[in-house]
């Protein structure tokens, strides 16, 4: 509290303050600076829990004037990202039941916070197995013919299909090792 203090800078005048500059209604001239006493007020930076004071040589530079920084994290992943596709009634056919593959499918609706907590997770696995696993998702709310004829109660549920029958159900966000260890009994 005194680092802010000590750094806090009020003008000042000679004189004792007039009634009309005490008063609550200000006028024009009232709120002008008075002059050589214009002074700006320069409180530290926080940085995380630190408090590092100003430096007044940097805080009078001009923005174009300041040093960049690179910045500090470089995502490498983002040739590597595999997309989880949607299936819809019109493709699940197909995708799904005439698949050579494995196929992994997370049923969720956009409204459901627990399904974005396995978004995640399910797009960790089809970069794990990509290759040996099929990964799809169906939004419940767009498709709920599928959910109906496979019984889904409650989302997100996670169903692995091979060679076209339901081999396993998952329900619930669950860590990936519960479902790494689904997965594995079918591969």
């Amino acid at each position: 509290m005194a680092t802010v203090l000590e750094s806090l800078a009020v003008p000042r005048s000679a004189s004792a303050p007039s009634p009309a500059a005490l008063s609550p209604v200000a006028s024009a001239s009232s709120l002008a600076p008075i002059a050589g006493h214009r002074r700006s007020a320069r409180f530290p930076q926080a940085s995380g829990l630190r408090i590092r004071p100003v430096s007044v040589a940097r805080s009078l530079r001009s923005p174009s004037q300041r040093p960049r920084r690179a910045p500090a994290v470089v995502c490498e992943a983002q040739d590597t990202a595999v997309e989880v596709a949607a299936v819809t009634d019109a493709t699940w056919q197909s995708l799904v039941l005439e698949s050579e593959f494995p196929v992994l499918v997370e049923f969720w609706a956009p409204w459901c916070g627990p399904c974005r907590m396995i978004h995640p997770v399910i797009d960790e696995l089809a970069k794990q197995y990509a290759g040996k696993l099929k990964c799809y998702k169906v939004n419940t709310d767009e498709s709920p013919s599928i959910a109906t004829q496979y019984g889904i109660r409650s989302i997100p549920t996670v169903m692995i299909f091979k060679t076209g029958e339901k081999k396993d159900a998952v329900i619930g966000a669950v860590p990936k090792s519960t479902l790494t260890t689904s997965i594995e009994k079918f591969m």
